[in-house]
């Protein structure tokens, strides 16, 4: 299956994908039943949670993936988690007004 990614929520995580009709299957349901999964139900064409992510995962594999060379899957998913630390607590963001998205948050908070 060509899942897109998995992300954090408050609650568990959440998969999205906007690929085919397999992702609607009862097999599929009960696979993210098992996997203790929250399923994104953006359909086709609107990119209201599916936008920003592809965004970020554009901006993670330009700033970090494209510029390094993994030997091992335990080496690309501990960089990967660092950079997601980075993006959220360092990484200053001119749409946020300067700021990282922690920042940005606790400010409006």
């Amino acid at each position: 299956m060509g899942l897109h990614f998995t992300v954090r929520t408050r609650k568990c995580p959440l998969l999205h994908s906007d690929r085919e009709f397999q992702y609607t299957s009862l097999q599929f349901k009960k696979m993210l039943k098992q996997g203790k999964l929250i399923q994104s139900m953006s359909r086709v064409g609107r990119c209201i949670d599916n936008g920003p992510m592809e965004s970020f995962w554009g901006t993670l594999k330009s700033e970090k993936y494209y510029l390094n060379t993994y030997g091992t899957f335990e080496q690309l998913k501990r960089d990967i988690e660092a950079y997601i630390a980075f993006y959220n607590s360092e990484r200053l963001q001119e749409k946020l007004n300067g700021l990282s998205p922690v920042e940005f948050r606790t400010k409006a908070a």
